[in-house]
């Protein structure tokens, strides 16, 4: 029988998208099924594979190099789709890379991290799919590599990828993905529109798993969530949050009014 833990490796380290968006489903079918087994004791080395696994294209280059996409013309929205792919590409590679990556969790943080990647591989075909239909492949436009970049950070540690990476990095998009939407409603694009709002939906939810998580581990150890963020985030060099913020969605995922305030919102 096939191990969870294991599996989420090796198709971490797989590089077609559209084998990992397959195998990812299937993945969480057969666990739901009961037909995967979950070992958390087990440390598990990744040898010699390069993670993550990722096609040739989209080229990589820095965040500031990345051209301005303008929504005031066709090629401006597609490579705003296309970016957008690129991060749930990317999403998906960190929820398995959560699960297969830290031992002697509870078995439900492994089951919470599964539905994450099995939703991020959904929102990714949604974008790939509506590109393809206006011509454009996922690969066709470069691409910057902070996210992953921060989820190779915290590699060392459960609480810092918690702290970092969905409630950091992920909760941004609560934050950019409503103006967005906003921005093809304008425009009358129904179908961006719709995918946007499933998107937003389920973020609210993978957000809200990393503050479980963050929270279980404060608690367990007998920590302040808040000195303990601000340490995190100052020790692994987390970029400063900046506003607006989706004060609704990030309350619907879980933040406190104290965390929020320290935002400089009320």
């Amino acid at each position: 029988m096939l191990e969870l833990r294991q599996t989420a490796l090796e198709i971490l380290a797989a590089t077609d998208p559209k084998i990992k968006v397959a195998r990812v489903q299937d993945l969480f079918d057969q666990y739901q099924q009961q037909r995967i087994d979950l070992n958390v004791s087990d440390v598990i080395y990744s040898g010699d594979k390069a993670l993550p696994g990722r096609p040739q294209k989209p080229e990589l280059i820095p965040p500031l190099s990345v051209p301005k996409r303008s929504m005031a013309n066709p090629e401006g929205r597609v490579s705003l789709l296309h970016s957008l792919a690129h991060i749930e590409f990317n999403a998906i590679n960190l929820a398995l890379d959560a699960i297969w990556r830290f031992p002697n969790m509870p078995k439900q943080y492994y089951a919470d991290w599964l539905s994450v990647a099995k939703e991020e591989a959904y929102h990714f075909s949604l974008i790939e799919a509506h590109l393809q239909s206006l011509g454009v492949a996922y690969g066709d436009f470069p691409a910057h590599n902070s996210l992953w970049e921060m989820v190779e950070r915290t590699s060392d540690e459960v609480i810092a990828r918690m702290a970092l990476v969905p409630r950091t990095m992920e909760a941004r998009g609560l934050d950019a993905v409503p103006a967005i939407r906003d921005r093809f409603k304008q425009i009358k694009d129904s179908k961006v529109v719709e995918i946007l709002e499933i998107i937003l939906r389920d973020e609210i939810g993978h957000v809200s798993i990393g503050n479980k998580w963050f929270n279980f581990l404060c608690e367990q150890d007998n920590l302040s969530a808040i000195s303990t963020y601000k340490e995190l985030a100052r020790k692994y060099r987390a970029p400063i949050l900046r506003g607006p913020f989706n004060l609704e969605g990030r309350k619907q995922a879980g933040f406190t009014s104290e965390e929020l305030s320290l935002l400089g919102v009320d």
